[in-house]
């Protein structure tokens, strides 16, 4: 059974809590949902220079009343840092905005054709030099990676990828773990688009929880991380409530079975092809 507060070891050793809170477009609620889901047991809250809310994370995480080492930052180069060659600079600025004294995970946010190699040599170097404590990327493919392996001196850590039961993104995840990078889920509810899927609630009935839990479960089981975003602090609470049950094999399978290899059209772009 995977129990309260677990945490997915990197490569590197450095713990990844499974279970983080995503704070895109979360504005002036910012502040109030990353204290209160500190207070519901998360550990782990991800950012990035795109969503244009680092000054606030680092308030939060400041202002939570719990040690700098107990909270696992994590954010994000954006894609016109890459293109304008400013990658290091860019990441001097989320130190400085966020305000916090070291960052513990830093991530390409996407491929960025031309780029994204050039880009990972600056994260290795700030590993190296011990101003990150992981290193990883967002939105990579496997031929992505399998470019990057070509220059790289440490692979990603973490592979942070859109997951949700209508793209189970099995084969990525696979050829992941096998090579010991952890993925991480974001928009693990499909923006909402997924929880209402009769298999879902059916199974939601049965265990005695949301159709989110049930997904955020499904999630953990596989061996992911997860980072769904609320401002709602009863969502917040529920979203990490995820302890107190544990899906069947045959649970499981059925909610793979629903996979349509389907983009949210709210979620971004395609990885194939970034054009933002």
């Amino acid at each position: 059974m995977i129990t309260k507060g677990a945490a997915l070891k990197l490569a590197n050793g450095v713990e990844l809590p499974q279970v983080g809170l995503g704070v895109y477009k979360l504005g002036d609620k910012t502040v109030a949902s990353i204290h209160a889901a500190l207070a519901a047991g998360y550990r782990s809250i991800d950012t990035a220079t795109r969503y244009q809310n680092e000054d606030l994370v680092g308030e939060a995480v400041r202002t939570c009343g719990l040690p700098r080492g107990d909270v696992f930052v994590t954010t994000k180069v954006w894609n016109d840092a890459q293109r304008e060659h400013r990658q290091r600079q860019a990441f001097e600025d989320s130190l400085r905005v966020l305000d916090i004294e070291y960052i513990d995970m830093y991530m390409v946010h996407w491929a960025i054709e031309g780029c994204y190699t050039e880009t990972w040599k600056i994260l290795e170097q700030l590993y190296e030099e011990k101003l990150v404590r992981a290193i990883g990327v967002c939105n990579f493919e496997i031929r992505h990676l399998e470019e990057l392996a070509k220059y790289a001196n440490i692979m990603p850590m973490v592979n942070q990828i859109e997951i949700h039961p209508k793209n189970t993104r099995k084969e990525l995840i696979r050829y992941c773990q096998e090579r010991g990078i952890v993925c991480e889920a974001w928009a693990p509810l499909g923006s909402g688009t997924v929880l209402e899927e009769p298999v879902l609630t059916e199974l939601a009935e049965k265990y005695g929880k949301t159709p989110a839990q049930v997904i955020l479960r499904w999630d953990l089981q596989n061996g992911l991380a997860v980072i769904p975003r609320s401002s709602n602090p009863v969502r917040i609470a529920q979203n990490i409530d995820l302890y107190d049950f544990e899906l069947s094999e045959e649970d499981l399978a059925r909610i793979n079975a629903l996979n349509e290899n389907w983009i949210n059209p709210l979620s971004g772009g395609d990885p194939n092809n970034v054009t933002f």
